[in-house]
């Protein structure tokens, strides 16, 4: 009868919701239900990390990729000061950061779960200068934070396997074999754990915190703006890996547009001396430096 399938799916969605945890997204105070824990998420994107790791080709352009490796670190640098001064030092322990710039002419970068950030180079021309170059890493970097991949496995978790948890629950399955599963659903995805897209409603957040990281690590967010005019322009306002799934440009420039004042507010400005112009996927790098002028006398 249809009210007992009512009553099961209530039954199951309610298993599967008391199995997982009720988390607070930094930030934006969303709150999101994960049916997977970090140890899991991390074991298998780490996985998939060094998987891609051994076949991308890192760029050999030790200029650019110390930039990334800076603005990479400055910026893990704000996050875990804020982590630890909002009460959430626990978190701080499951990221190993790490910044590579791999030779790819895709407009693309990605941050796995647990800090492990890659730059194609083909995103350099675009950036064009730190400051932008931190506002993709911010985004990236959100992404980790936020946990949108646990929140996108926990979702495909449920919504595949609603029918095994159940008979797990009822069974007395153990983790391990959740886990297994997990590794199955991963697998099944084609391997594609960081590439993939996420949900608008992820990407948005994403944006919002990541202006807000910029910020905080004394990168100007008020770049945001034509950066992402820049990318618009690139990708021909066609779809590529970065903007998959994301909200359309004109929307997500008049969100970082609202979002502006609150990321202000973040904003120290902290001296810059080098910025890099990349015209080619091969460039060089320009460094400005201040001198201080004197007088001779005579």
């Amino acid at each position: 009868m249809k009210w007992v399938r009512i009553l099961l799916l209530s039954v199951v969605a309610a298993i599967l919701t008391s199995c997982g945890t009720t988390s607070t997204v930094p930030i934006t105070g969303r709150k999101q239900n994960l049916i997977v824990s970090d140890e899991q998420v991390l074991s298998l994107s780490n996985q998939q990390y060094q998987e891609y790791m051994k076949t991308a080709k890192k760029s050999t352009n030790a200029a650019n990729t110390a930039m990334v490796q800076r603005v990479g670190q400055r910026l893990a640098n704000a996050v875990v000061s804020y982590l630890n001064a909002n009460g959430l030092g626990n978190e701080v322990s499951q990221y190993q950061w790490e910044f590579n710039l791999v030779q790819n002419t895709e407009l693309n970068a990605f941050c796995m779960p647990g800090g492990k950030i890659v730059v194609y180079e083909g995103l350099l021309p675009v950036t064009q200068d730190e400051a932008s170059l931190a506002i993709v890493l911010g985004h990236e970097i959100a992404h980790a934070v936020a946990k949108h991949s646990a929140e996108r496995l926990s979702n495909a978790y449920k919504q595949q396997y609603g029918l095994q948890v159940l008979g797990a629950v009822a069974s007395g399955m153990g983790v391990s074999s959740g886990t297994i599963q997990l590794g199955q659903l991963v697998a099944e995805a084609g391997g594609q754990f960081f590439t993939a897209g996420f949900s608008r409603k992820q990407e948005s957040e994403a944006d919002h915190m990541g202006l807000i990281f910029a910020a905080m690590a004394g990168y100007d967010p008020q770049v945001a703006v034509s950066f992402w005019q820049r990318m618009s322009q690139a990708s021909g306002g066609g779809s590529n890996s970065l903007l998959s799934d994301h909200p359309s440009d004109a929307d997500r420039i008049s969100d970082l547009q609202g979002w502006m004042p609150e990321a202000l507010k973040y904003y120290k400005p902290v001296t810059t001396t080098t910025t890099t112009s990349t015209a080619t996927t091969s460039t060089k790098k320009t460094t400005k430096t201040t001198k201080k002028k004197t007088t001779k006398k005579k």
